[in-house]
């Protein structure tokens, strides 16, 4: 009897002993408050990749009938400048027509050919995450594919290999003024984009025409914004699957992973503990101020001028930075492509007004490469451009205007048209702000340039 004791008392023990071996080795459950700052850090990761998603659904909302949007794989060409009566996306540029394209390449690789121009015209390649995973500024056929397809490409076909099935395509053709708008046409005409099966077969290809759902209208952000935490978390994870993470990103997701945020995982809300919907929207209301307390640190100052520099459009593991970047202004380009200075006060400080008259004055023009060019828009207090009496929004180096006689130049700004208008950027009756976008800045140059200051008169 106590030989039978002994020998069950020995099987309990070590029953009982496996058991807390096995306790151990299970991952510590976070408690709530290490759960509500992984959830944050995790939707400032996966935020842009979410918009960007919800971007690509309601441009490609359509029968293909729709101004403004195109089925997926085919181009949404624009056919005309904004003017003070546009109103769907913020700060306009007035300076290229854009020509875009929501791709889709997880079955075989989209051939696109960019025809021979007179003129900047220049193809950035988005991934999924809102990162420049390519540029195509010559002329040629390019094959636009995953890194993991394997087949051949007829001669003269240029590969590109992109990180993510989901691509956004955005072309800009620099023009001067409406006037020239039917050269920019005839540019558009000669862009092609097309299943790399179609162009090996001799380049004849009808596109599909397209679905609208009604549900699928909405604004982007919004719509992103107003997602539950298991309908951002669970689309971000499915999201993941079809356009994976980067390799930097490892160590992040292995982190996320205790809150079940990755590719392919189910995100359980119930580990949000009580109040949940209150902390989540309490998040929500500070993620603008949060963004942009991180983002500072990235803005570059001109003189009176501030512009957002490196890593912006690479972005790297500069998650904040890149949340910030697609919350403002989803699209951005590589420094290297462009930079977009901003101003909204004059030399001493004070905020620029339709209410004084100023005189933006260059000692020299801004420095380009071959190629590039520039210019300066004003915007209203909404951000968008100012109605005038001579519908003028910028002025840029294809403008008439009138240099000094030492090779200087002013612009005048002003609510009320001077004498002589070669010069004249209209501003509005209140206060106002200044954009200045240099394509192909010659960033050595930049260094000991001197930029434009704003005097009042």
């Amino acid at each position: 009897m106590k030989k039978i004791l002994a020998i069950l008392l020995s099987l309990l023990s070590c029953g009982f002993l496996s058991a807390c071996s096995a306790e151990k080795t299970q991952p510590d459950t976070p408690d709530t408050e290490t759960v509500w700052e992984m959830v944050s850090e995790a939707y400032i990761y996966a935020f842009p990749l979410v918009l960007t998603d919800a971007t690509k659904t309601l441009s490609t909302n359509t029968d293909g009938t729709m101004t403004g949007r195109a089925p997926i794989n085919q181009f949404n060409h624009a056919k005309k400048l904004a003017d003070a009566s546009f109103r769907t996306v913020v700060t306009p540029n007035v300076d290229t027509v854009y020509s875009q394209a929501w791709l889709d390449i997880s079955t075989e690789p989209m051939v696109y050919v960019l025809p021979e121009t007179d003129r900047f015209c220049n193809v950035q390649l988005l991934d999924a995450w809102t990162n420049t995973a390519a540029v195509l500024d010559k002329a040629g056929a390019y094959a636009i594919a995953l890194p993991g397809w394997e087949g051949e490409l007829p001669d003269g076909v240029t590969r590109v290999d992109v990180p993510t099935a989901t691509m956004w395509s955005i072309t800009r053709t620099v023009l001067s003024g409406n006037e020239d708008l039917p050269n920019v046409y005839a540019i558009q005409e000669q862009m092609q984009l097309l299943p790399l099966s179609a162009y090996v077969q001799g380049g004849e290809y009808a596109a599909p025409q397209g679905a609208y759902k009604e549900e699928n209208d909405f604004v982007p952000v919004n719509k992103v914004l107003s997602m539950t935490p298991a309908e951002f978390f669970n689309t971000a994870n499915a999201l993941m699957q079809v356009n994976p993470p980067a390799d930097a990103d490892k160590e992040l997701l292995k982190k996320l992973s205790a809150i079940n945020v990755g590719a392919g995982k189910t995100f359980d809300a119930a580990l949000l503990g009580e109040g949940a919907a209150e902390r989540w929207t309490q998040m929500l209301q500070g993620l603008r101020a949060t963004l942009a307390a991180d983002g500072a640190k990235y803005a570059q100052k001109l003189g009176q001028w501030v512009y957002y520099g490196k890593p912006i459009g690479d972005f790297g593991t500069e998650y904040t930075y890149r949340a910030m970047v697609a919350l403002v202004g989803l699209g951005a380009n590589t420094v290297d492509v462009a930079i977009y200075p901003k101003t909204a006060v004059d030399e001493t400080g004070a905020a620029l007004t339709g209410e004084k008259k100023y005189t933006l004055h260059f000692e020299t023009l801004p420095p380009t490469l071959e190629g590039g060019f520039w210019s300066v828009t004003a915007y209203g207090e909404d951000d968008f451009l100012i109605d005038n009496s001579i519908d003028r929004y910028c002025i840029n180096d294809r403008s008439d205007f009138k240099l000094n006689a030492d090779g200087t130049l002013d612009i005048i700004l002003s609510k009320d048209a001077p004498e002589d208008t070669s010069n004249w950027l209209p501003v509005s009756d209140g206060e106002f702000h200044l954009f200045m976008r240099i394509y192909v800045p010659d960033m050595t140059a930049l260094d000991s340039w001197q930029p434009p200051v704003i005097r009042e008169q």
